[in-house]
């Protein structure tokens, strides 16, 4: 009986002691849950090789669909621990987004904030994605831009490294001025370049004008040590709010893919500007055109594609849009609107209807 007493008196115990740890802990750390959910009705021509046109409903037309968890601990001194989930998914199907084999295929990082400014490890975009997806007019659209990979012709992307594996990244600002770094790890036994990627960033802002330059270097995984591709790519962007009615972007991409091979180098210079217009405080529209003049290589197809959007904020967090794009490539080569689809025709045309809500 005593025993018994003895070990009830002491689970209370234990008890009352899980309880204060744990109210302690909840006063200085914070989880939230976030989420992006976008679908919408499209029509797409020249939808296949027979030129079919096709009418379907997408998921992530103006933003990729996603739920997220992120959280801060505070461990004094100006210092927190910071976290990061968050799982893309296609509201059409229910299924993945990407890799199905990636349970967090957007984020999965762990790090600390300071002063100083944030690191984290784990998975995460890169710094050029960080630095300079917020001067795309279409506003990280996954339909109708072409700023993360180009216009897929031809199956080239020539785009920028976006989500990185095995990741360590920094980015911190003092007095208007951004600095980010990266550095993602190839993992292959006896090279350390094998499969690397790296980039570094550089960001300014005062009033309404906005600047951003960046370097990156994405090495291919081989088995062969030193015998890899290696892509090179360096953004300069910019952007100049001139009232609260319009906002101008202007953008630009040097890449450059060297093959192991020993072929001639995948070159192309890329550029894109756009135009947003506010007709209210919630109805909004924006323009935008991007173009790739690819190098290199004869009867280039150099693909040009012309964006519009009209956008109506029903509240803070609900959305309604209308997007169409026209996509052409010279010389008969084959373009498609979506940044990851090189297209079954030199030219495409899509409208959707479609509707966003943030959580």
């Amino acid at each position: 009986m005593q025993r018994n007493h003895l070990a009830a008196s002491m689970l209370a115990a234990f008890a009352t002691l899980a309880t204060m740890a744990t109210t302690g802990a909840q006063a200085q750390s914070s989880v939230t849950v976030y989420g992006l959910i976008d679908s919408g009705v499209e029509f797409v021509n020249h939808a296949n090789a027979a030129g079919n046109n096709v009418v379907r409903l997408s998921s992530g037309m103006m933003n990729t669909s996603r739920i997220g968890f992120r959280g801060t601990e505070d461990l004094g001194g100006g210092l927190k621990a910071v976290f990061q989930l968050e799982n893309g998914f296609k509201l059409d199907t229910g299924s993945f987004d990407g890799d199905t084999n990636q349970l967090f295929n957007r984020q999965s990082t762990v790090g600390l904030e300071g002063g100083f400014g944030r690191v984290v490890m784990g998975r995460s975009f890169s710094t050029t994605y960080d630095f300079i997806l917020p001067f795309d007019p279409m506003g990280y659209s996954a339909n109708y831009s072409w700023v993360t990979s180009a216009g897929a012709t031809g199956g080239r992307k020539d785009g920028m490294p976006t989500g990185v594996s095995n990741l360590v990244k920094y980015q911190g600002e003092f007095s208007g001025v951004k600095v980010g770094a990266m550095y993602g790890f190839g993992e292959v036994a006896g090279d350390t370049s094998n499969g690397a990627k790296y980039g570094v960033g550089l960001g300014w802002g005062s009033g309404p004008f906005s600047v951003a330059a960046t370097y990156d270097r994405v090495n291919s995984t081989t088995a062969t040590s030193v015998a890899y591709d290696r892509a090179t790519s360096a953004h300069l962007a910019a952007g100049y709010q001139l009232s609260d009615a319009w906002k101008f972007n202007l953008g630009y991409r040097y890449y450059k893919k060297t093959l192991a091979t020993g072929a001639t180098d995948l070159r192309s210079d890329f550029f894109w500007g756009g135009v947003t217009y506010k007709f209210t405080p919630a109805m909004s529209v924006i323009g935008a055109i991007y173009y790739q003049n690819i190098k290199n290589v004869a009867n280039d197809a150099d693909p040009i594609m012309y964006s519009l959007r009209l956008k109506y904020a029903m509240s803070k967090r609900t959305d309604l849009y209308l997007s169409t794009a026209y996509a052409k490539a010279k010389n008969n080569q084959l373009v498609g609107l979506s940044r990851d689809d090189a297209g079954f025709a030199n030219s495409q045309f899509g409208m959707s209807l479609g509707m966003q809500h943030r959580f």
